[in-house]
């Protein structure tokens, strides 16, 4: 979650410590948002490239941009194509990434994108404002894919008692609605800790941005795309991203281990690795819980880039 004024950008400083810029440093800012992240690398002598797939965000950050006399470049592109468009101008390495995953506060705070429940909007939820909404996914697929979509992606238990009680209910046309057949669905206690909707708005949201496979292909790209001695740097919210962003550095790193431990070790070459250990994981501190309570479920993740090549190419060379 990123962004200015009442958008916060969520560990802030640990995200430029972890960049350990260098003026002058290229890096690239994969979830743009609201601009906090970039903001701050520029102050601290980056090139920034900036990559969004919302409209709204790289509109509102042409401001930024030109404030910056170049030094911030704006790509209406998800982050997973980060290497290709950045090669199309003449940019083949940079010497960071940062990835804040999931939604932004901007999106979470107009009832018109349809992200939350917490003020009432059309059911929407596209990041890119194209393509198929919630409600066409809601009203048209079938209820096992509806129930499937909501374990997979919420983790959601009831999950099929809330599919059945969604199709029962079509149409669905805003977030109120919806938020309202899930909690009559699942039970809903006033005063609750956690409001019962929450993980189905999450697993929709999740499945309709196609989220977790531009994780997976985001860090492919990160990998292409950094110099030996670069930061890759990651901040997830939900423990789905960041189980992926974990096994992802323990692979890279070579600390995949063994399928089992009851299993003999099996000395086999694999790929060199291509990041050396991950940094220890950073949660926000009590400040900034307080001050930020979106913060709660942050979770940063840091590893440096080795000399190694790519994966993909060190298949193909062999």
């Amino acid at each position: 979650m990123t962004g200015n004024a009442d958008h916060i950008p969520v560990l802030l400083d640990e995200v430029i410590r972890s960049l350990a810029i260098t003026p002058g440093a290229e890096i690239v800012d994969g979830t743009f948002g609201a601009g906090g992240y970039s903001e701050a690398m520029l102050r601290s002598g980056a090139r920034v490239f900036a990559f969004d797939r919302d409209p709204d965000a790289l509109s509102e950050g042409a401001d930024l941009a030109g404030q910056h006399e170049g030094a911030l470049r704006l790509y209406a592109a998800c982050f997973s194509i980060m290497d290709h468009a950045l090669a199309e101008d003449n940019v083949d390495a940079v010497d960071g990434v940062v990835l804040d995953i999931g939604v932004s506060s901007m999106q979470l705070d107009r009832a018109e994108r349809g992200f939350s429940f917490q003020k009432d909007g059309p059911l929407d939820m596209r990041m890119s404002q194209d393509g198929e909404s919630a409600a066409d996914f809601v009203n048209e697929a079938d209820e096992e894919v509806i129930a499937n979509v909501i374990f997979r992606y919420g983790e959601e238990h009831r999950s099929r008692r809330i599919a059945r009680s969604i199709v029962a209910a079509r149409p669905l046309s805003t977030t109120a609605e919806l938020a309202a057949v899930v909690r009559k669905a699942v039970g809903h206690k006033p005063g609750a800790p956690k409001d019962p909707a929450t993980r189905t708005f999450q697993a929709i949201r999740i499945y309709i941005n196609g989220e977790l496979d531009e994780l997976v292909n985001g860090l492919d790209a990160a990998e292409r795309l950094l110099r030996p001695g670069g930061r890759l740097v990651v901040v997830t919210f939900h423990s789905l991203e960041d189980r992926i962003v974990k096994q992802f550095f323990r692979e890279r790193s070579g600390a995949g281990g063994n399928a089992s431990r009851h299993m003999p070790l099996i000395a086999t070459k694999g790929p060199e690795p291509t990041f050396a250990k991950a940094d220890k994981a950073i949660r926000p501190s009590k400040a900034e819980l307080a001050r930020n309570p979106r913060s709660r479920s942050a979770t940063l993740r840091a590893a440096t880039r080795t000399a190694a090549l790519p994966w993909n190419m060190q298949e193909i060379a062999a």
